[in-house]
Parts: structure tokens; C-alpha cells; sequence
């Protein structure tokens, strides 16, 4: 059985878990200390990052982008018969939110409101073009990325989904207030099983201490959660 190594709440590793929960690949993981790495780990690990999966060989992968490909070329594709171009414009599509991982991660670890302000305003841009593609979509039965067949895009936009709505259920700030088909497409993911199937049973409680803690703007309490759209549509403070 495959391996998977993880820190706990890395977006990373979630993209990963969540694409072998979606192709039902059994696979085992071991958590380790990112502040505290093992040698084992470190041994095996060109860049002493998460997510890193070792095979049934005992090849050890690393770089969430190469694993990801890994899996698809070794088991069945979520979707048959896509054409080159597709396959690069989901290639692409999928880029654009892993890239914006560490954004959403700094965003929430805030310590004051100019900072979230500041970080969620960069953040905002990606999810205003995410949320005008898929207006285009809308006339498609099914609020996936692409209608109804989940799909790799689906998979890599996952892990920002989940953390935007653990926010609000925690602090009502909504990111997406102004995104219905974001809103439309976060709930349908959620749906699937697939943003507790990927995480460990305590996730949200790790996520939350180290979000929403004491040290953090939103988990302080603090009710600059409202946002409002200027002439660029990006997101500002009230």
C-alpha cells in the first residue's frame, strides 16, 4: 500500500489525499512535526516538504504537482477522453489555486485587520476569475467545475474550498459573499464526502488552533469579517 506523509492541515497533502479518496486508491498516511522533522523523513525528502508519497516499491515523491500526476498515470482517469487542450486548460486551471495555498494560509493567519485586508484583497482574484468561468457553465446541470463529472480541477480547488468554509462556520466571514457560482460550487464539492474523506478525524480542531487562535485577527473575534466589492471587484474591508 501506498504511503502518504503529512503535516496535519497542509493544502498540499489535502489535494493529494482528496484525489485518492476520489478514485477510491487505498493508500495509508503518517503524520510528522514540521517543526520537528524526523531524519527518516528527511533522508528521503529533497526538499523536507509535505506532502511526500512513498510508493509500494519504496521510491519516495515528492512535490504535490508530480504526485498528483503519478496517481493519474497510475490509475484510472476521473474523466475519459479528454482532449490535449483540455487537459492543459485543467492542468492550468488547477495551478492557479495550488499557487494560491500559501496566500489563503497567510491571509488567515492575519494579526490585525489592514493585514487580512491587505492579503484577502490578492486572494480575492483568483476566486473572481474562477467565479466568471464558471458563469459561463451555468446553463450545465451540476455545480462541479465542470457540471456534474468531478474533475481534477474540482480536486486541486478543494482544499481552499474547505478552509474558506470552516472560516465561516467559525467566524461568519465569507469570502465568497459575492461569488453565488463559487457559493454553488463550494457547497456541491462539499457534498461529494470529500472534504472530511481527505483529512484526519480532528482536522478541524488542528485547523482552528492554528487559525483561529488567540494570535489571529479573525480568531480574536474581531468583526472586520464583512466585505464589500470596489471597481475592480476585488475584496476590501468595511
Amino acid at each position: 500500500m501506498i504511503k502518504i506523509v503529512s503535516f496535519k492541515i497542509c493544502p498540499f497533502v489535502q489535494r493529494v489525499t482528496a484525489l485518492l479518496e476520489a478514485k477510491q486508491l487505498a493508500y495509508q498516511v503518517e503524520y510528522i512535526s514540521l517543526k520537528d522533522k524526523p531524519q527518516w523523513f528527511l533522508d528521503i525528502s529533497p526538499n523536507g516538504q509535505v506532502p511526500l508519497l512513498i510508493t509500494e516499491e519504496g521510491i519516495a515523491l515528492f512535490e504535490s504537482e508530480a504526485i498528483v500526476e503519478y496517481i493519474n498515470e497510475v490509475s484510472r482517469p476521473l474523466e475519459d477522453k479528454l482532449t490535449p487542450e483540455q487537459k492543459a486548460l485543467d492542468r492550468a486551471w488547477s495551478y492557479m489555486a495550488a499557487k494560491h495555498y500559501l496566500v489563503q494560509c497567510s491571509a488567515m493567519r492575519s494579526a490585525d485587520e489592514d493585514t487580512l485586508c491587505e492579503r484577502m484583497t490578492k486572494l480575492s482574484k483568483p476566486f473572481a476569475k474562477v467565479e466568471a468561468e464558471l458563469a459561463k457553465r451555468e446553463s450545465a446541470s451540476g455545480h462541479l467545475f465542470k457540471g456534474e463529472q468531478l474533475s481534477n480541477v474540482d480536486i486541486a480547488w478543494l482544499p481552499l474550498l474547505h478552509r474558506a468554509q470552516i472560516i465561516q462556520q467559525h467566524t461568519g466571514f465569507d469570502l465568497f459573499a459575492n461569488k453565488p457560482n463559487v457559493k454553488a460550487w463550494q457547497t456541491a464539492l462539499f457534498e461529494t464526502g470529500l472534504f472530511g474523506a481527505s483529512v484526519a478525524e480532528d482536522f478541524e480542531e488542528a485547523f482552528t488552533g492554528f487559525y483561529l487562535s488567540d494570535q489571529t485577527y479573525l480568531g480574536q473575534g474581531a468583526k472586520c469579517c464583512e466585505t464589500r466589492s470596489n471597481s475592480n471587484d476585488e475584496l476590501a474591508c468595511c
